[in-house]
């Protein structure tokens, strides 16, 4: 059977397809030793695969969930020499990477594995899956501002698909808000934008659940494996036309 060429190098933990088909198109793949710059190449599984001169291992696919903590990158690596997610995995010998990004100051849910296909599909804009985060924010909420993020903020890339906002609790005091907001979009560093959008300001957020998924048992830095079964209810979420099915 054979496969695009791009597809291989996903399927391989490298990368993700969409950064596979740069690469070909850059004049760093090589197939049997020649060098391949067409995206419609296709591969069988007697054949040489190397991409930077390096030939491609085919590895087992792996899922973990991690709770990421704040001050890390979600990333492989960081030029400026942060601590990155995968610096948390040292007893695994697989490619893995991040999927999605969560910003450098937020904690929660992420998901890491070496599934450029998995990874994909996840992240392709028709298939994004809820996204539920906990923000304390500044100052006290009030119901037309809950409406606003929930019809949807006007941002400098766009307005922001309708969500739904719920306010946990209020601290007087300190003049602070607790809102649970769950969205569907991928968008940078979007809720912050959202909440400073209607003037609150974040002064901490966490993403608790990527669809049905969270980190409970795990501290911040720890991960585990998911089972068979996670994996393939993240696939129906990620593959149904509803992104509102619930498990």
């Amino acid at each position: 059977m054979q496969q695009r060429l791009q597809k291989v190098i996903a399927q391989a933990g490298i990368t993700s397809r969409r950064k596979a088909e740069d690469l070909i198109l850059e004049g760093k793949v090589k197939v049997n030793g020649k060098l391949i710059k067409e995206l419609g190449f296709k591969v069988s599984s007697s054949d040489t695969i190397e991409v930077n001169e390096i030939p491609l291992i085919k590895e087992e696919k792996v899922y973990f969930v991690m709770y990421k903590p704040t001050g890390v990158i979600s990333a492989v690596s960081d030029d400026k020499g942060r601590k990155v997610v995968t610096d948390f995995f040292t007893d695994v010998k697989e490619r893995i990477f991040p999927i999605g990004r969560l910003d450098y100051d937020t904690s929660g849910v992420l998901l890491i594995t070496n599934d450029g296909d998995f990874s994909n599909l996840l992240m392709h804009p028709k298939h994004e899956i809820d996204k539920q985060y906990i923000a304390k924010v500044e100052g006290m909420l009030t119901k037309q501002e809950v409406n606003q993020l929930e019809k949807g903020i006007k941002l400098v890339d766009g307005i922001t698909a309708p969500a739904k906002a719920k306010v946990i609790s209020f601290d007087r005091k300190k003049q602070t808000s607790i809102v649970q907001l769950t969205i569907h979009e991928g968008r940078n560093r979007q809720v912050r934008r959202m909440f400073e959008a209607i003037g609150h300001k974040v002064k901490k957020l966490k993403r608790e659940k990527i669809g049905f998924l969270g980190v409970e048992g795990l501290r911040p830095g720890e991960y585990r494996v998911l089972s068979i079964h996670e994996v393939k209810r993240l696939r129906a979420l990620a593959q149904t036309n509803d992104w509102r099915l619930k498990y």
